[in-house]
């Protein structure tokens, strides 16, 4: 069991939910008993005082729709995330507050993300949230580079992809924040572009040759000599995918720095 923010929203919809059927179906009825036993007649009129509630039931009626709307809503169509770290500049900031499609690679049951309904498969260049292969409990974001039964080869900085070497082209400097002494590029997977950074200064430890298991799929950050992903720690289980990035809708970072104009960016 992956105890995350999920599975405490699913135990909070579950609590309030029961306490408000209970209290429809056995409290509130006893209730209604008492108060017309004790009907008071005032001036020739019946006066019928009305129950009170205990509070933890009062809170339950009042929060259980929203949890319940707010459960479903992160559950299979769209769930927010923050980029703590800076493996995907210059593509995402810091401090990026990001939307997750939950439903682009099928439908998943939340809390266990057990798939019931298969939609559609990853691609090349899509950026996906996932479950940390080695601690489930963390979520990762990263660019899929590898489909199942592809070869996948990093050599001095170059990335092949079943053999043909991708192309990129130099932009220059990168000159945005999070990264500092880096080269941008953009680079030309099959199918789709995107950005990346490279530091030239820095010297490539993460050379070698994947061959792409079946129901996997190899990720790689945009900052490539700045990145902790499939190189490191091989491929991610199909299992583990929880979806597609693919709009920015806000930006915070620990420099009080709002960054405006990322506002409504989408994702590629």
């Amino acid at each position: 069991m992956i105890f995350d923010f999920s599975f405490f929203l699913f135990v909070a919809v579950v609590f309030t939910g029961i306490v408000w059927l209970v209290d429809h179906w056995l409290l509130a009825p006893k209730r209604n008993e008492v108060i017309q036993s004790s009907t008071m007649i005032h001036q020739g009129v019946e006066i019928m005082a009305k129950p009170k509630e205990p509070v933890i039931v009062e809170y339950s009626k009042s929060f259980f729709p929203v949890l319940l709307i707010v459960f479903l809503l992160r559950g299979f169509v769209v769930e927010p995330f923050r980029i703590p770290s800076g493996s995907m500049l210059p593509s995402l900031y810091i401090g990026d507050f990001i939307l997750v499609n939950k439903f682009a690679y099928g439908v998943r049951v939340p809390v266990i993300n057990k798939k019931i309904i298969e939609l559609s498969e990853p691609e090349r260049g899509d950026v996906v949230v996932f479950r940390y292969p080695r601690d489930p409990n963390l979520d990762y974001i990263k660019r899929v580079i590898g489909l199942p039964g592809d070869h996948i080869a990093y050599y001095n900085k170059v990335l092949y992809v079943n053999s043909k070497p991708i192309t990129r082209d130099f932009v220059g400097q990168y000159k945005g924040p999070g990264q500092t002494f880096a080269n941008e590029y953009i680079e030309k997977l099959p199918q789709a572009e995107h950005s990346i950074l490279l530091l030239p200064a820095r010297p490539n430890n993460l050379q070698g040759e994947y061959i792409v298991p079946e129901g996997m799929y190899f990720v790689m950050g945009d900052n490539r000599d700045n990145s902790n992903d499939s190189r490191v720690w091989g491929p991610v289980p199909e299992a583990n995918l929880l979806g597609k990035a693919f709009m920015i809708w806000m930006h915070y970072s620990d420099d009080d720095d709002w960054h405006l104009n990322r506002i409504g960016n989408m994702i590629k």
